[in-house]
């Protein structure tokens, strides 16, 4: 599910779940642990987070969550998704999101946490949140597009192309998916032949500098999402995502 490796001072974790890399409760606090884990090693200059398959990450396990009636597998991965996001964040060194097909939910949070964003030409970008009965990761996608953009995407449920956002400045580099990983590689090697000491603290002075608290805004919009689980909107519409048809709302 979650692999990593380190290649000249370079870490590179893999998200490897099948079909679509969503990932379970499990998956997002191992995500977690292994980001921080490699950020602490100081043999670890820089991380690549990538993906395989037909995307880079479509956010959380919605079967599991429908399959569960207590509930706690929708707290547990509101938790382990702020501790993923967090982590890529908080991590020591910088991370370099190398990104390809679809980044959807949760992976706009993996993406939008990170340093250094590059992709694919055929990747796109968006928050399906509303037509899963959840809220959040509008924190991350503001780190991409203008607020009014933010907006369109956010409520419509829309995508946008990588193209879109390398306009924007938001994403460094956009390349044909077989160069994707050698090009996180080449800014990856850039920035792990300097002083490590040095880009450590860059790392944490441009946080400390950030005008958004990421983890605080993040966690603002989790206490949405648990207000709208009380209501019978979400309970449907995560339904009617696992079976394949259309949700019957009330509202």
């Amino acid at each position: 599910m979650i692999r990593s490796e380190v290649r000249d001072r370079v870490a590179i974790v893999t998200i490897d779940n099948p079909p679509v890399n969503a990932l379970p409760v499990a998956g997002w606090f191992r995500l977690a642990d292994t980001v921080r884990d490699l950020g602490r090693d100081p043999h670890v200059h820089v991380l690549v987070l990538r993906a395989e398959g037909r995307g880079f990450q479509a956010g959380v396990d919605i079967k599991e969550l429908a399959a569960d009636p207590t509930k706690e597998a929708l707290i547990g991965v509101n938790r382990g998704c702020y501790q993923a996001f967090a982590a890529v964040y908080e991590c020591e060194v910088p991370v370099i999101a190398a990104v390809h097909g679809f980044c959807l939910g949760g992976g706009i949070g993996l993406a939008g946490n990170a340093d250094i964003v590059v992709a694919s030409e055929d990747a796109t970008f968006g928050v399906p949140e509303v037509d899963r009965g959840a809220l959040g990761a509008a924190t991350h996608l503001a780190r991409f597009v203008p607020a009014h953009k933010l907006r369109a995407l956010y409520f419509t449920g829309a995508t946008v192309t990588a193209a879109e956002l390398h306009a924007y400045g938001t994403v460094e580099r956009v390349v044909p998916r077989e160069q994707l990983l050698d090009a996180a590689l080449g800014i990856a090697g850039v920035i792990a032949a300097k002083s490590t000491l040095v880009i450590r603290r860059a790392k944490e002075a441009l946080n400390m500098i950030d005008p958004v608290d990421v983890k605080r805004s993040y966690r603002f919009e989790q206490g949405f999402t648990f207000e709208l689980n009380l209501h019978g909107d979400s309970d449907e519409l995560r339904q009617a995502f696992v079976e394949k048809r259309d949700a019957r709302l009330d509202g």
